[in-house]
């Protein structure tokens, strides 16, 4: 089969096209001929410094949509030729891809049935958005929520997601005037330049503050967040893009101003939990194919072209979800 290599640890350009042997399913688990996977900034971690990388060479890709190939032994409610996602630890840019039996979601439901390509952009960062929304954060109706790159992976979902869900007011943060158009799209009421975000904030607010701040940004995005949530805010924690190092927290300035940080981790789901994330999938399958939310796939690029969308991403110019296309 063809898959994308990182052979080591470097730039876009040590993306390698290979031939490998075609991988088997083992007890539990299935194969699955790939027409789409998603690129996501985890890729970008695993190639620039070898996150969460066991072994070089590695492929990468942690979700995709396609047709089940092959089924190993002990697996129930799943045949061949099945459309499917899957959430994978990683293999995904790959024309076939290993995964578990409990981490594959078949894409036809009493709603009706989910597009390939979106099927392979949401289960990332739209099962993401809804956990951060529901099951940390506790988004309560009427509800005033900020979200920090708006136009990112899991913005373009949260932001409609909250909207969805209840939301009074959806306030998003972009890095540049050029990505405001695009994120308007996504349910958002105001938008506003991260560089800034916490007067700007404060004014639309009249001083209150928001409840909810969804923050994957890191420092010093992050302390600049706490200023601006409300009594009984709660800031999600999911990520650090900026690679700051964390600033302590004083537990003190919490209780003196009633507000919560709470974190969350796909990752860390994926390991410990699987079938909570495949629950929430579900859910927000529903809400693709009843049309209440939809997925921004901002451009498809051949399997062959994963240095290109690595360097999009990386260039912070890209709107929306990247996918490879890896077959018809």
């Amino acid at each position: 089969m063809r898959a994308i290599v990182i052979p080591e640890i470097g730039g876009p350009e040590v993306l390698s096209l290979r031939e490998l042997p075609d991988p088997h399913p083992g007890p539990r688990q299935i194969s699955i001929r790939v027409a789409y996977t998603s690129v996501n900034y985890i890729d970008i971690m695993a190639r620039q410094r070898g996150y969460r990388v066991e072994q070089f060479p590695y492929v990468p890709g942690q979700e995709v949509a396609g047709y089940i190939h092959e089924v190993g032994e002990q697996v129930e409610g799943l045949r061949v030729g099945q459309r499917v996602a899957a959430l994978l630890k990683n293999g995904g840019y790959a024309e076939l891809a290993l995964a578990e039996a409990n981490l594959t979601i078949p894409l036809e439901n009493e709603y009706g049935q989910l597009d390939l390509a979106d099927a392979a952009a949401f289960p990332v960062a739209a099962t993401t958005s809804y956990d951060l929304l529901v099951n940390v954060a506790r988004l309560q109706e009427g509800d005033t929520v900020l979200i920090h790159a708006a136009t990112g992976g899991v913005g373009g979902i949260a932001g409609q997601l909250a909207r969805t869900l209840g939301a009074s007011r959806v306030l998003g943060t972009v890095g540049s005037v050029q990505k405001i158009t695009a994120a308007r799209a996504s349910g958002y009421d105001q938008l506003v330049l991260r560089e800034g975000f916490v007067e700007a904030v404060r004014a639309i607010t009249g001083g209150r503050g928001v409840d909810v701040v969804l923050d994957a940004a890191g420092e010093p995005t992050r302390t600049q967040s706490l200023s601006v949530l409300a009594p009984f805010g709660r800031i999600a924690l999911f990520g650090n893009a900026s690679g700051n190092p964390d600033l302590p927290i004083a537990p003190g300035a919490l209780l003196g101003n009633n507000r919560g940080v709470l974190g969350y981790s796909f990752n860390g789901l994926l390991q410990t939990n699987p079938g909570h994330l495949v629950v929430t999938a579900r859910k927000v399958i529903a809400l693709l194919v009843t049309g209440k939310i939809h997925i921004d796939i901002a451009r498809t690029l051949p399997l062959e072209q994963a240095a290109q969308a690595h360097q999009l991403i990386e260039s912070n110019t890209s709107v929306g979800k990247l996918l490879l296309q890896v077959s018809h």
